[in-house]
């Protein structure tokens, strides 16, 4: 998937981990080899699906005040669905586009 997905400045690409304590997301330029910005749920409270709403809400809000509206989606080899894809609709929601 690397090979295929790549971020830029102008795009950087939303880089999704999924573990069984919570979920991790990063904004990254691939090709100056930077992370942008990166966040997790872990200081979140409720279940695994309204934590992934709110990470992708604050990930939007985030992506905003750095000036990011445009993204590449890299869902990380995770299913796109259960927590990815309402971390990524809550994204969506927040303003960013895939």
């Amino acid at each position: 998937m690397r090979s295929k997905i790549s971020g830029t400045e102008a795009r950087p690409r939303l880089s999704v981990y999924k573990s069984n304590r919570g979920i991790y997301a990063q904004l990254i330029d691939d090709e100056a080899e930077k992370t942008i910005l990166g966040i997790s749920s872990l200081s979140l409270k409720g279940t695994p699906a309204a934590r992934a709403k709110a990470l992708g809400e604050k990930m939007g809000e985030e992506a905003k005040k750095k000036g990011i509206k445009d993204v590449v989606f890299d869902r990380g080899g995770f299913l796109y669905a259960g927590s990815v894809q309402i971390f990524a609709d809550s994204a969506r929601s927040s303003g960013l586009k895939f």
